[in-house]
Protein backbone atom coordinates (compact mmCIF):
# COMPACT_ATOMS: atom_id res chain seq x y z
CA UNK A 1 0.00 0.00 0.00
CA UNK A 2 1.27 3.54 -0.88
CA UNK A 3 0.21 6.98 -0.56
CA UNK A 4 1.03 8.34 -3.99
CA UNK A 5 0.63 11.69 -5.75
CA UNK A 6 -0.19 11.35 -9.55
CA UNK A 7 -1.22 14.41 -11.79
CA UNK A 8 0.08 15.88 -15.12
CA UNK A 9 2.26 19.03 -14.55
CA UNK A 10 3.85 21.50 -16.96
CA UNK A 11 7.54 21.40 -17.30
CA UNK A 12 8.46 24.74 -15.00
CA UNK A 13 6.24 22.68 -12.06
CA UNK A 14 2.63 23.94 -12.31
CA UNK A 15 -0.99 21.54 -12.44
CA UNK A 16 -2.62 24.87 -13.20
CA UNK A 17 -2.17 28.43 -14.44
CA UNK A 18 -3.39 31.19 -12.65
CA UNK A 19 -6.79 31.18 -13.20
CA UNK A 20 -6.63 27.65 -11.80
CA UNK A 21 -7.42 26.62 -15.52
CA UNK A 22 -6.36 23.17 -17.22
CA UNK A 23 -7.30 24.34 -20.56
CA UNK A 24 -3.34 24.36 -21.35
CA UNK A 25 -2.90 20.44 -20.38
CA UNK A 26 -6.24 19.75 -22.42
CA UNK A 27 -5.14 20.67 -25.65
CA UNK A 28 -3.65 17.60 -25.51
CA UNK A 29 -6.65 15.85 -25.52
CA UNK A 30 -7.84 13.63 -22.86
CA UNK A 31 -4.54 12.85 -20.67
CA UNK A 32 -5.86 8.73 -20.48
CA UNK A 33 -6.32 8.25 -24.24
CA UNK A 34 -2.29 9.27 -24.52
CA UNK A 35 -0.35 6.61 -26.41
CA UNK A 36 1.11 4.69 -23.35
CA UNK A 37 -0.82 6.33 -20.49
CA UNK A 38 -3.92 4.49 -21.93
CA UNK A 39 -2.22 1.37 -20.45
CA UNK A 40 -0.56 2.57 -17.23
CA UNK A 41 -3.85 5.05 -16.41
CA UNK A 42 -6.12 2.26 -15.50
CA UNK A 43 -3.89 -0.34 -14.18
CA UNK A 44 -2.51 2.79 -11.75
CA UNK A 45 -6.43 3.47 -11.08
CA UNK A 46 -7.44 -0.10 -10.25
CA UNK A 47 -4.82 -0.06 -7.72
CA UNK A 48 -6.26 2.65 -5.67
CA UNK A 49 -8.78 2.17 -2.72
CA UNK A 50 -9.47 5.82 -1.62
CA UNK A 51 -9.00 9.34 -2.75
CA UNK A 52 -8.29 12.77 -1.39
CA UNK A 53 -8.58 16.35 -2.79
CA UNK A 54 -8.41 19.62 -2.16
CA UNK A 55 -11.40 22.15 -2.24
CA UNK A 56 -10.15 23.95 -5.25
CA UNK A 57 -9.84 20.78 -7.39
CA UNK A 58 -13.15 18.91 -5.94
CA UNK A 59 -14.85 22.60 -7.46
CA UNK A 60 -12.85 22.69 -10.37
CA UNK A 61 -14.51 18.70 -11.13
CA UNK A 62 -17.65 20.14 -10.17
CA UNK A 63 -17.83 22.71 -12.22
CA UNK A 64 -15.92 21.15 -15.38
CA UNK A 65 -18.53 17.81 -15.22
CA UNK A 66 -21.20 19.88 -14.03
CA UNK A 67 -21.32 17.24 -11.51
CA UNK A 68 -24.23 19.14 -9.61
CA UNK A 69 -26.94 18.53 -12.27
CA UNK A 70 -24.64 15.55 -13.70
CA UNK A 71 -23.80 12.86 -10.61
CA UNK A 72 -23.40 10.18 -12.96
CA UNK A 73 -20.42 11.47 -14.02
CA UNK A 74 -19.06 11.56 -10.86
CA UNK A 75 -15.26 9.89 -11.42
CA UNK A 76 -14.34 8.15 -8.51
CA UNK A 77 -15.42 4.60 -7.49
CA UNK A 78 -13.69 4.83 -4.07
CA UNK A 79 -13.94 7.05 -0.87
CA UNK A 80 -13.23 10.15 -2.01
CA UNK A 81 -12.02 12.75 1.32
CA UNK A 82 -12.34 16.22 0.34
CA UNK A 83 -10.36 18.55 3.06
CA UNK A 84 -11.70 21.79 3.14
CA UNK A 85 -12.33 24.61 5.45
CA UNK A 86 -15.55 26.08 3.78
CA UNK A 87 -19.08 24.48 3.16
CA UNK A 88 -18.97 22.93 -0.16
CA UNK A 89 -21.62 20.89 -1.56
CA UNK A 90 -22.07 17.41 -2.59
CA UNK A 91 -22.46 15.51 -5.17
CA UNK A 92 -25.78 12.76 -5.13
CA UNK A 93 -24.74 9.27 -4.71
CA UNK A 94 -20.69 10.05 -4.71
CA UNK A 95 -18.57 8.61 -1.71
CA UNK A 96 -17.32 11.64 -0.65
CA UNK A 97 -16.31 13.18 2.80
CA UNK A 98 -15.81 16.34 3.35
CA UNK A 99 -12.88 16.79 6.28
CA UNK A 100 -10.54 19.26 7.84
CA UNK A 101 -8.04 19.85 9.70
CA UNK A 102 -4.85 17.58 9.89
CA UNK A 103 -4.05 15.10 7.62
CA UNK A 104 -2.46 12.49 9.68
CA UNK A 105 -5.78 11.19 11.48
CA UNK A 106 -8.00 11.05 7.93
CA UNK A 107 -5.26 9.30 6.44
CA UNK A 108 -5.36 6.43 8.79
CA UNK A 109 -9.25 6.49 8.01
CA UNK A 110 -7.99 6.31 4.17
CA UNK A 111 -5.62 3.54 4.82
CA UNK A 112 -8.53 1.58 6.52
CA UNK A 113 -11.10 2.31 3.52
CA UNK A 114 -8.96 1.44 1.24
CA UNK A 115 -7.84 -2.28 2.53
CA UNK A 116 -4.44 -2.79 1.27
CA UNK A 117 -4.81 -0.58 -2.01
CA UNK A 118 -3.66 2.47 -2.95
CA UNK A 119 -4.50 6.22 -1.30
CA UNK A 120 -4.61 8.52 -4.29
CA UNK A 121 -3.64 12.12 -3.64
CA UNK A 122 -5.45 13.87 -6.62
CA UNK A 123 -4.38 17.46 -5.30
CA UNK A 124 -3.82 20.19 -4.95
CA UNK A 125 0.34 20.72 -4.29
CA UNK A 126 -0.31 22.05 -0.69
CA UNK A 127 -2.77 19.42 -0.11
CA UNK A 128 0.04 17.08 -1.05
CA UNK A 129 2.03 18.84 1.02
CA UNK A 130 0.26 18.63 3.93
CA UNK A 131 0.70 14.79 3.86
CA UNK A 132 4.10 15.05 3.10
CA UNK A 133 4.93 17.47 6.07
CA UNK A 134 3.28 14.39 8.08
CA UNK A 135 5.63 11.67 6.21
CA UNK A 136 2.95 10.28 5.00
CA UNK A 137 3.65 10.41 1.15
CA UNK A 138 5.32 7.48 -0.33
CA UNK A 139 5.30 8.23 -4.10
CA UNK A 140 4.99 10.85 -7.24
CA UNK A 141 3.65 10.31 -10.37
CA UNK A 142 4.36 12.58 -12.92
CA UNK A 143 2.99 13.58 -15.61
CA UNK A 144 5.26 15.83 -17.46
CA UNK A 145 3.39 18.49 -20.30
CA UNK A 146 5.60 19.90 -22.89
CA UNK A 147 4.35 23.46 -22.09
CA UNK A 148 5.29 26.00 -19.48
CA UNK A 149 3.18 28.64 -17.73
CA UNK A 150 5.02 30.97 -15.89
CA UNK A 151 2.93 30.97 -12.63
CA UNK A 152 0.09 29.40 -11.31
CA UNK A 153 -0.97 26.42 -8.92
CA UNK A 154 2.22 24.95 -8.14
CA UNK A 155 3.22 21.04 -8.16
CA UNK A 156 4.24 20.54 -4.76
CA UNK A 157 4.94 24.20 -2.60
CA UNK A 158 7.54 22.57 -0.23
CA UNK A 159 11.57 22.68 -0.04
CA UNK A 160 12.64 18.72 -0.68
CA UNK A 161 16.45 18.81 -0.49
CA UNK A 162 17.37 16.17 1.96
CA UNK A 163 17.25 13.40 1.15
CA UNK A 164 16.19 13.90 -2.01
CA UNK A 165 13.38 12.30 -4.10
CA UNK A 166 14.42 8.58 -5.49
CA UNK A 167 13.53 8.45 -9.51
CA UNK A 168 12.46 5.13 -10.13
CA UNK A 169 11.41 4.95 -13.33
CA UNK A 170 11.00 7.14 -16.71
CA UNK A 171 8.21 6.02 -19.18
CA UNK A 172 7.75 8.17 -22.96
CA UNK A 173 4.12 8.66 -23.84
CA UNK A 174 4.35 9.38 -27.58
CA UNK A 175 5.88 12.57 -28.34
CA UNK A 176 3.82 14.44 -25.71
CA UNK A 177 4.82 13.58 -22.42
CA UNK A 178 6.92 11.90 -19.98
CA UNK A 179 6.12 10.17 -16.76
CA UNK A 180 8.73 10.08 -13.86
CA UNK A 181 7.66 8.32 -10.82
CA UNK A 182 9.85 9.49 -7.60
CA UNK A 183 9.74 7.69 -4.47
CA UNK A 184 9.75 9.81 -1.11
CA UNK A 185 12.99 8.52 1.02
Amino acid sequence: MKTQYFTATSIDGYIADDDGSLDWLFQFGEIEETEGIRDDYPRFVDGVGAAAMGSTTYEWLIERENLLENPEKWPYDVPTWVFSSRELPAVDGANVRFVRGNVAPVHAEMVEAAAGENVWLVGGGDLVGQFYDQGLLDELILSVAPVTLGSGAPLLPRRITAPPLKLTAVRNYGDVFVALTYEVQ
